[in-house]
């Protein structure tokens, strides 16, 4: 008799061992970040959100104030960047994504659905770092400025690229067409530096995160090629018209030779929902990332395109779709709006 009551015992103990498993497990919420491919800076940002918010979680663990009790694990998987992780938000399977923030714009806005998909229910987080639109040109073309690019041969990048299409609205903005210079290029990204370095071009155009191992190339072997200063009135207007751009600073010393701050413009990667994620969800990520941001294994630890980020900037450069109310009500409370 004894054995059975043990027996039965044993069993209920299992019973209840087993409910608190699958309670735990139904408390976790899973949750996925569309990132880009696995050597590009939006892989690392979204594995960087995770890791903030596993840091998150640990603090909540050991009790700590600044930590969240909700158990939520999110991945960061490869993808194929901007316009895939948009269709997957809006299809449900990813509940965030990094963005360009021109395609941010376009496809709230539905202003270019033969480029990317319009959907009015996406959402903006946050801003991260700037991908500033950069001439280089080598030390023998002697260009110091746009206007020095006049007669010269110019790489203004392969039709679709990003640096193509902003230099094509550069170049308008001027008053100018490509005849303004002595001949063009559609080189790829991973062919322009080389030309350069040969001589072939006399400059090129690249839009990219700093600092960038093919612009240090660039730097190296033509001297003194940096980036030219593209302020100015046509520039500023680009800026108030188009809510995708911003302005960006590439400080100096970034590269070999840069004696002295660049300041440009571009676009910016952002994080991304969609209106259906939850306001929880959204508040515990923007809260585990801006209050992580400093310090030794911080956010801006994570990657050298991190180094600057103010989080001024990243509550309103390059957000051109409404803020989700959960990035909102962390932002009110942390008097940043």
């Amino acid at each position: 008799m004894k054995r059975i009551i043990s027996t039965f015992s044993a069993i209920l103990m299992l019973f209840g061992l087993s409910s608190s498993i699958m309670t735990t497990a139904k408390a976790t919420e899973f949750f996925t970040i569309g990132t880009a491919g696995p050597n590009k800076v939006y892989f690392q940002i979204g594995n960087s959100i995770c890791k903030m918010l596993h840091k998150h979680a640990i603090s909540a663990e050991h009790g700590r104030k600044e930590g969240t009790s909700k158990p939520y694990r999110c991945t960061a998987p490869s993808t194929g960047g901007s316009t895939y992780n948009i269709v997957k938000i809006m299809q449900g399977e990813f509940q965030f994504g990094l963005v360009r923030s021109d395609l941010q714009y376009h496809s709230y806005n539905g202003s270019k659905p033969e480029k990317v998909k319009s959907f009015d229910g996406l959402r903006a987080v946050f801003s991260v770092h700037p991908e500033p639109f950069q001439i280089w040109a080598r030390k023998k073309a002697k260009v110091k400025d746009f206007n020095g690019l006049k007669g010269k041969v110019v790489n203004i990048g392969n039709p679709g690229s990003s640096q193509r299409e902003t230099m094509e609205v550069l170049i308008e903005a001027k008053g100018e067409d490509t005849s303004y210079f002595k001949s063009t290029k559609e080189l790829t990204a991973s062919q322009q530096v080389k030309a350069l370095c040969a001589g072939a071009i006399d400059a090129f155009v690249y839009s990219v995160d700093f600092p960038n191992r093919s612009m240090e190339e660039a730097a190296v072997c033509a001297a003194k090629a940096l980036p030219i200063d593209l302020t100015g009135s046509e520039v500023q207007k680009l800026i108030d018209e188009n809510g995708f751009y911003a302005k960006a600073v590439i400080p100096k010393n970034t590269y070999t030779g840069q004696k002295k701050d660049i300041t440009t413009f571009g676009v910016m990667a952002t994080v991304v929902t969609s209106e259906d994620v939850s306001e929880e969800m959204v508040y515990l990520v923007t809260k585990a990332v801006f209050e992580n941001l400093e310090g030794k294994y911080g956010f801006k630890d994570q990657h050298d395109a991190f180094k600057f980020l103010d989080p001024k900037n990243m509550i309103k450069n390059g957000l051109s779709a409404p803020l989700h109310p959960g990035a909102v009500k962390y932002y009110k409370e942390k008097g940043l709006m």
